[in-house]
C-alpha cells in the first residue's frame, strides 16, 4: 500500500510536468479533439511547461549563487526561510501523512470546486505540497494522528487551494484582461497587502510599463535589456564585499567578478527561458482546459504558479523583487529591536514571490504601488516567518522557518488554535479579511 501511495504521489502527481499535460488531455480527450490534435495539444503543454521549469531553475541556481555571495559578503547570520528543510524533516517522520494529506487537499480542492461557485483547480504542485506539509507537522506536534491528523490537514488545505485563487481573481482579471487562468500559489495574501497599499498610495501613479526615455536610453525599453542593467550591479557588489576567497568555491579558477558578472546574465537569460514557457503554456493548456470546464468541473479556471504573471508587467516584476528586497533587510535590520527573530532575505521568494506583488501593486497604484507597495510587502513576508518561528521551536524546528505567507498563515491559525489561543486567531483573520476587502473592493464582478 505504501508503495502504490509512493508512486501516485511522488512518481505520478510529484511530476508536475507530467500532471498538468494529463490534466491538458483530459482537456482536449472531453472536447472530443481528434486524436492528432489531442497528441499535439498535450505534448506541446508538456514542453510549454518544461520550458518555463528550465527558465525557473536556471534563476533559481543564479539567485542560489546571489543569496550566497549577498550574505556571506554583508557578514549575515539569522533565520533562513527554508521550505525545503523543514519539508525534509517531516517526511522522514510522516511521510505517508504528508502524502495521504496532499492527496485530501487535491480532492476536497475538486469537489469544492464543483458544488460551490469557487470554481478554481490548484495546479501548483510543490506549492500544495509545503500546504501539507505545514498541516501535517503542526498538527502532529498538537497530538493529532491517523486519519484524524490527515483529514484536518486535507480539508483545511484544500479549502485554501480554493479560496486563494478566488479572492485574488478580480486583481489576476485586471492584470490579464481576462477570466481564463487564475493565479495559483501560496503567497497570495503578501500579493494583496502590497495591492492595498497600491490602492491607498498608487491614485494617477503613471504604469511600470509607460517608460519615456531619451534616445541614447531607448536600449531600456527593452525588458531584458533593462533588467541585464539593474541585475548586473546587484551581482557585482555583493561579489566585491564576499571577495575572490569566498567565490571561488564556485568560480574554480575564473576571476570572481567575471564569474559574478556571467550569473547575472544567466539570471536575464533564465527569465528569458521562462517567460517563452509561460506563453507556449498558456496558449496551449488554457484552451484545452475548457474541456474539464464543460464536463468534469463547470467554469473551471486553472490556477497556475506566480510566473503566469510576469509577461503581462515584466518591469514591474524586477521593480517587486527589488523594493521586496529593499523591505525585507529593513525588516531584518528592525524587527530584532522588538523581540522577533532576524529573518535573512530570501532572494528567491522576494524575486518570485516580490515580482508577482510588484505586479499586483502596479495594477492597483502604478509605480507607487509597485515601490511602495513592495517595500511593505518586504516587510510583511519578513514579519511573518519571525511571528511563526517560535511555534515552530516548539515543534523542534531551530534556524529555519516558512516563506510563503499563505502557508505560514495557515500554521499561524491551526497552530494557535490548537493551543486555543483564540484572541490570535480571530484577530489574524480579520486582519487577512480586511485585507482582502480593501485590496479587491469594486473589482469583483
Amino acid at each position: 500500500m505504501d508503495a502504490i501511495i509512493h508512486f501516485i504521489v511522488k512518481d505520478f502527481l510529484g511530476q508536475a510536468s507530467i500532471l498538468i499535460a494529463l490534466i491538458a488531455m483530459l482537456g482536449l480527450i472531453l472536447q472530443k479533439k481528434s486524436i492528432g490534435k489531442t497528441i499535439e495539444g498535450t505534448f506541446k503543454t508538456l514542453l510549454g511547461f518544461l520550458i518555463m521549469m528550465a527558465g525557473i531553475n536556471i534563476i533559481v541556481e543564479a539567485l542560489t549563487f546571489l543569496n550566497d555571495i549577498f550574505t556571506s559578503g554583508f557578514g549575515m547570520k539569522g533565520y533562513i526561510t527554508d521550505v525545503a528543510a523543514i519539508a525534509g524533516v517531516a517526511n522522514r517522520e510522516l511521510g505517508s501523512e504528508v502524502a495521504l494529506t496532499l492527496l485530501v487537499i487535491f480532492a476536497v480542492n475538486i469537489i469544492i470546486a464543483r458544488i460551490t461557485p469557487f470554481k478554481y483547480i490548484f495546479l501548483t504542485g510543490q506549492a500544495l505540497l509545503w500546504m501539507a506539509t505545514i498541516g501535517t507537522v503542526i498538527g502532529y506536534k498538537a497530538g493529532l494522528t491517523g486519519a484524524t491528523l490527515i483529514l484536518t490537514g486535507g480539508i483545511f488545505g484544500g479549502i485554501m487551494a480554493v479560496l486563494m485563487p478566488a479572492i485574488a481573481q478580480p486583481i489576476v482579471r485586471k492584470i490579464t484582461d481576462s477570466d481564463d487562468v487564475a493565479l495559483g500559489h501560496f503567497c497570495t495574501i503578501g500579493y494583496l497587502v502590497q495591492a492595498a497599499v497600491a490602492r491607498a498610495i498608487g491614485k494617477n501613479s503613471r504604469s511600470t510599463e509607460d517608460l519615456e526615455l531619451p534616445d541614447n536610453f531607448k536600449f531600456l525599453q527593452d525588458t531584458y535589456l533593462s533588467m541585464a542593467v539593474i541585475m548586473v550591479p546587484m551581482y557585482i557588489i555583493p561579489a566585491i564585499f564576499a571577495g575572490p576567497t569566498y567565490i571561488a568555491q564556485f568560480a574554480g579558477e575564473t576571476n570572481y567578478i567575471m564569474y559574478s558578472f556571467m550569473q547575472s546574465m544567466q539570471f536575464v537569460a533564465g527569465v528569458f527561458v521562462l517567460y517563452s514557457g509561460v506563453r507556449l503554456l498558456l496558449n496551449e493548456l488554457v484552451p484545452a482546459f475548457r474541456g474539464i470546464a464543460m464536463r468534469l468541473v463547470p467554469n473551471a479556471k486553472p490556477a497556475l504558479d506566480c510566473p503566469v504573471l510576469f509577461p503581462y508587467a515584466p518591469n514591474a516584476v524586477i521593480v517587486g523583487f527589488l523594493a521586496t528586497t529593499v523591505g525585507s533587510i529593513i525588516g531584518m535590520i528592525v524587527f530584532p529591536m522588538f523581540g522577533l527573530a532576524m529573518i535573512l532575505p530570501g532572494l528567491l521568494t522576494n524575486f518570485f514571490a516580490g515580482g508577482a506583488a510588484g505586479v499586483f501593486g502596479n495594477a492597483m497604484g502604478g509605480r507607487k504601488g509597485a515601490i511602495i507597495g513592495g517595500v511593505i510587502h518586504g516587510l510583511f513576508i519578513t514579519l511573518l516567518p519571525a511571528i511563526l518561528v517560535p511555534l515552530l521551536e516548539t515543534f523542534g524546528f531551530k534556524g529555519v522557518t516558512f516563506s510563503d505567507s499563505d502557508v505560514i498563515s495557515t500554521g499561524l491559525v491551526l497552530g494557535h488554535a490548537f493551543q486555543h489561543d483564540w484572541p490570535f486567531v480571530i484577530g489574524f483573520i480579520a486582519f487577512v479579511v480586511l485585507i482582502v476587502w480593501f485590496a479587491n473592493r469594486k473589482l469583483s464582478k
